[in-house]
């Protein structure tokens, strides 16, 4: 059997000691070493070296989830692995039960189409620079929207120059003329053609998005699918997405008619309809709707971020592929896998109780504030006791920093994010962010930060090729 070593601080032996030991079955035994720190969390890899003899006997060694150095260079130190835990000790049966059943979030199958609605109004190269950040966020493909009544005299141009800057293009126009400007250009996907416009797809190579004349009207996309079906043109059809409360539950009908009609054609869904007119969250809105693409075997989504709620519709569409492709795959809901869209609430946000904060808070011995939140508020503690209250501004009074100016500043901020984190029901870590998922741009190396323990998942940019492909044949204190 495994042995692993737990490392910790003082304040959170007992605790670590009592997760451990309530938790069955394991199937691994475990010693626990509290290495001279009151706070785990300002463990490093350098004091770690310092002040832990070689393990004997053990097979793992597992540290806190905010150490901070390089586990690599432990590892190699002490001849065993040595990794980092989760932040939390109560995470530790969910991070031991997902990395025994590790998710593959690298995969996806459908291609996210990112339209660009005032392309006319942009110059090229700003163009080209929306380009690159939607591409970032995840889009497989651009698509360059034409306005009605707009001139888009530079059409041209922009294919070409996103054409040479890498990206696949599409072109989006209710304007025949336009669509075969921008198919002669090099597009690589038109945006829409129905019954009667299906000539501009003999004119060009671009593959064409084959829509109904109106959404009702399911014949003659029907139609417009057997004709591309018979030339042995690649194709993509929409039945059209219709918004809440103009037949939104018709129109998800009518794409299931559409795979129940035609079980191998390669299926486009737009979903601004849902993100951009509808006042909620579209976190919740992009999982749904990823789900209901999943289960239709839908190759490519057409989204927009125009709105300001729906502002990270893109990066929130790239994970919903992600999460909901794993669901299908492996046959389970989707749970435990990714924490991304769940940008407002956390699913255990209050990992401990009244009483074990104050157990732990009867240990303190010295001035620096602690602060926690529970389901029953904020706790706030140091040598001279603990406090508990519902708000910043009625724990303040309590704190007497009326001379310290930084320190007023410091605990200001931080009851201002428990608050925060105890009205909406998020997990709060003191001298930490709060964790908003994929509502908030973070650096690209930062793409594991949503992933459950044991999940892996890499890069927006990877698996584009495949996504292409369904779519087309082409030290501090110590102490």
């Amino acid at each position: 059997m495994e042995h692993i070593v737990f490392l910790t601080g003082r304040l959170a032996e007992a605790s670590l000691r009592r997760v451990l030991g309530g938790m069955d079955a394991l199937p691994f035994s475990w010693e626990v070493r509290e290495i001279g720190l009151q706070v785990a969390a300002l463990m490093t890899a350098e004091m770690i070296q310092r002040r832990v003899l070689a393990p004997l006997g053990a097979d793992r060694m597992i540290v806190p989830g905010r150490c901070r150095g390089d586990m690599d260079a432990l590892t190699r130190h002490y001849g065993i692995p040595v990794e980092r835990g989760p932040e939390e000790l109560k995470d530790l049966p969910r991070h031991f039960n997902r990395a025994a059943k590790p998710i593959d979030l690298t995969e996806y199958e459908v291609a996210i189409f990112a339209e660009i609605v005032d392309a006319p109004q942009l110059s090229v190269a700003q163009i080209v620079a929306r380009a690159g950040v939607l591409a970032a966020d995840g889009a497989d493909v651009i698509d360059l929207g034409c306005l009605p009544e707009t001139p888009f005299d530079h059409l041209v141009e922009s294919v070409q120059a996103l054409k040479a800057a890498g990206f696949a293009v599409s072109v989006d126009s209710i304007n025949p003329d336009e669509l075969l400007r921008g198919g002669r250009a090099g597009a690589d996907y038109l945006l829409s053609l129905n019954l009667d416009t299906l000539w501009v797809a003999d004119e060009v190579a671009s593959t064409p998005v084959l829509i109904p004349r109106v959404p009702a009207d399911e014949a003659s996309l029907f139609e417009a699918v057997e004709a591309m079906q018979r030339r042995g043109r690649p194709f993509l059809a929409d039945s059209i997405l219709d918004p809440i409360p103009f037949g939104l539950t018709a129109s998800i009908v009518r794409y299931h008619r559409l795979r129940e009609r035609f079980p191998d054609a390669p299926i486009m869904m737009g979903v601004g309809n849902l993100t951009e007119l509808t006042e909620a969250d579209t976190s919740g809105i992009n999982a749904l709707l990823f789900g209901i693409a999943a289960e239709l075997n839908v190759a490519a989504v057409l989204t927009t971020q125009v709105s300001a709620h729906a502002r990270r519709a893109v990066r929130e569409a790239d994970w919903a592929r992600r999460i909901m492709h794993a669901a299908a795959r492996h046959q389970t809901l989707p749970k435990g896998m990714s924490g991304a869209l769940m940008t407002v609430h956390a699913k255990h946000p209050f990992p401990d109780t009244p009483q074990e904060i104050e157990q732990v808070a009867a240990q303190v011995k010295d001035p620096n504030f602690r602060v926690q939140v529970s389901a029953s508020g904020l706790h706030v503690y140091n040598r001279d006791g603990l406090r508990l209250g519902q708000g910043a501004f009625e724990l303040w009074p309590q704190l007497k920093l009326e001379g310290d100016a930084s320190h007023a500043f410091y605990m200001g901020v931080e009851l201002a994010h428990a608050e925060i984190a105890w009205q909406l029901g998020k997990r709060y870590v003191q001298d930490q962010p709060l964790d908003w998922g994929c509502a908030v741009a973070t650096d690209a190396g930062d793409l594991n930060t949503w992933c459950a323990p044991g999940s892996t998942m890499t890069s927006a940019k990877t698996g584009r090729a495949r996504a292409a492909a369904a779519v087309s044949p082409t030290e501090p204190n110590d102490e």
